[in-house]
């Protein structure tokens, strides 16, 4: 019996921020499905909130979402997600890949807050951040990922996940999580049998002056040592332009209230702003 070939997916999204009039507004083209929202100002005109939407909500093996962004001087956008991004099986070992390239200008901040990325069973994946800050730019970005959906009964005992981080020129880190690597996925220097982890990442275009690091870590320190997660999260300053929390989970929803927390710590310590929670994050 002949069976139909999997049509592959291309998906582009450019989205440009930019100040007018006090107004932080977003021009945006796409091609293929994904979409950005209605922009929201619950925080006032200097601050955009957008949506970004991949109809489909998944990718197998061979789809690509490519996703580029620009920030001129001085504008703030807070990007984030109605679900989780799903890399499902791919049965021809083409990889599915997510792509995204940010740009920020001078004086700009982003907050790159996805929901999760669940890794399903015998998916081959690769899910890539990119992001070029200028002098004077600041970023908030996590990345969070589950491996298989233990409580559906679907554990995550083959495939690979490729996660890639980087600011050009800086800090880059890339791994890969292969489900049949046993001493990475269960012993004591790994996972040790946990399956979801999550990495929120404070960065800036120069060097964060050492008293503004330690009072971001020793804030930060204080959320974690009061969660339930605390011997499975850290905080640390990879470099004088990076601070990192790093967290380990058996699911998702202790390690993203864990981020959410410090993401909210981290706004207000070193942007005097509140923790302006986007509303699909509570429906």
């Amino acid at each position: 019996m002949q069976t139909l070939a999997h049509k592959t997916w291309l998906a582009r999204l450019s989205a440009d921020y930019r100040v007018e009039r006090g107004r932080c507004v977003v021009s945006h083209a796409h091609e293929g499905p994904l979409r950005l929202l209605k922009s929201l100002y619950p925080e006032g005109d200097a601050l955009c909130h957008s949506v970004l939407v991949h109809p489909p909500s998944g990718l197998v093996g061979g789809d690509t979402l490519d996703i580029r962004l620009t920030l001129a001087t001085q504008a703030h956008a807070l990007i984030t997600t109605p679900g989780a991004t799903r890399f499902y099986r791919s049965p021809h070992g083409a990889p599915a890949t997510q792509r995204v390239h940010a740009r920020l200008e001078a004086g700009a901040r982003l907050e790159w807050l996805p929901l999760e990325a669940i890794a399903y069973p015998g998916c081959e994946a690769l899910n890539e951040a990119v992001f070029d800050l200028a002098p004077g730019a600041e970023l908030l970005a996590w990345d969070i990922t589950a491996l298989g959906l233990p409580g559906a009964g679907q554990p995550f005992d083959h495939g690979r996940f490729t996660q890639h981080l980087e600011l050009p020129g800086h800090w880059l880190e890339r791994g890969t999580l292969d489900a049949q690597d046993a001493v990475l996925m269960h012993g004591p220097l790994g996972l040790s049998g946990q399956r979801c982890l999550g990495t929120l990442i404070f960065a800036a275009g120069d060097a964060i002056p050492r008293e503004r690091r330690e009072l971001a870590l020793e804030a930060v320190r204080a959320v974690i040592e009061a969660d339930p997660l605390q011997r499975l999260a850290g905080a640390t300053a990879a470099q004088d332009r990076v601070l990192v929390v790093r967290a380990v989970g058996p699911v998702v929803e202790p390690v993203a209230q864990l981020l959410r927390a410090c993401w909210s710590t981290w706004r207000q310590t070193l942007w005097g702003l509140p923790a302006q929670v986007p509303r699909l994050w509570s429906m």
